[in-house]
């Protein structure tokens, strides 16, 4: 009975030397790719038994199975992030696990200038390859994606904060909008909330303010100038006769107004409608937004673009019909979205 428990004892010592010099050998071996680069893209959440054969099919691994327990035994497998993975052949596949549960490949860089409309965001996001304009303005339809990121339900204009952004390719659409909602949260935060509050401003119409200051003006020392109009203008009950709200909703390169488009009655035109328009009419920047709850202390109700990208500014209609004469031209009137007259 002793020599046949050794013997079972030996057969299976023998037998877990086996497995795992077999192992071994399957970690410690190069994949059958022999030479370049490939890249893997990991999604978000991904489990790491897709991940596997994934890795088989690229050429990376010869057998799935033990890397997976490697992974699953190293812990290695909770580690693992989501983007994409660029692999130089030969590769050992303890050296791919390590890998994946490293940081990414550097990602993708976006520019997301001040100013733009939600469109024109989407279709730069798409120009890069991070998804399609298709993909991107169906989550932003979807009520219960803006309801979850505290998104007004007229959606997400005004919210999709100009930055500079690193994106992996293999992000999805839904998290790519969500990292520029994250950041406006982040900007316009607590001390601008409550001084929006202090001017008894909801948060929507302060971001709707800042669009337009937005808009009005890249000049940073007038920002808080043409706030200070937009503010006395609606404690006055006056029109704010905002130049880029007749604007918004064009195709982009057509800046020419008419007094016709003045009096065409659209929602965001506040030439027609009284107050704010319904939603902001560009996603602003950090100062426009700061801008917004902190109005000059001034008391003028016009201005008007001097030609020079900066504006001429006045208390009393007279003076700004004169400053118009002198600034603008007879007949047709050209804008730029930051060359508008408030009150003309």
């Amino acid at each position: 009975m002793r020599r046949r428990l050794r013997n079972v004892a030996l057969v299976g010592l023998a037998a877990a030397v086996l497995l795992v010099s077999a192992g071994a050998f399957v970690l410690y071996v190069p994949g059958p790719k022999r030479s370049g680069t490939t890249t893997v893209s990991i999604a978000e959440g991904e489990g790491f038994g897709r991940i596997a054969d994934r890795l088989l099919a690229a050429g990376l691994v010869r057998h799935p199975l033990p890397i997976v327990l490697w992974a699953r035994l190293s812990g290695q497998d909770r580690q693992v992030g989501w983007g994409e993975y660029t692999f130089h052949s030969p590769v050992r596949p303890v050296d791919v696990v390590a890998r994946l549960a490293g940081l990414p490949d550097p990602v993708h860089q976006v520019t997301i200038p001040e100013g733009l409309t939600v469109a024109e965001s989407v279709t730069l996001l798409a120009t890069h390859d991070l998804g399609s304009e298709e993909s991107f303005r169906c989550v932003l339809e979807d009520p219960r994606f803006l309801y979850s990121l505290d998104l007004p339900p007229e959606g997400a204009e005004g919210y999709l904060f100009p930055d500079t952004y690193t994106f992996p390719r293999s992000m999805s659409a839904e998290r790519v909008l969500k990292m520029l909602i994250d950041r406006f949260h982040e900007q316009f935060d607590d001390a601008l909330i409550e001084r929006a509050r202090t001017l008894g401003l909801s948060e929507h119409e302060a971001v709707t303010i800042a669009s337009l200051i937005e808009e009005e003006t890249s000049r940073a020392e007038e920002r808080r100038i043409v706030s200070a109009v937009f503010h006395n203008r609606l404690r006055r009950g006056m029109r704010l006769q905002s130049d880029p709200t007749v604007l918004y909703g064009r195709l982009a390169g057509d800046r020419r107004i008419t007094r016709r488009d003045l009096r065409t009655a659209t929602p965001h035109n506040t030439y027609v409608i009284q107050g704010l328009p319904p939603t902001p009419i560009a996603n602003p920047g950090r100062a426009s937004l700061q801008a917004a709850v902190e109005p000059a202390p001034v008391d003028y109700l016009y201005f008007v673009a001097k030609g020079d990208g900066t504006h001429q500014f006045s208390t009393t209609l007279s003076a700004h019909q004169a400053a118009v004469r002198r600034h603008q031209r007879p007949g047709r009137r050209v804008t730029s979205g930051s060359e508008a007259s408030a009150g003309s």
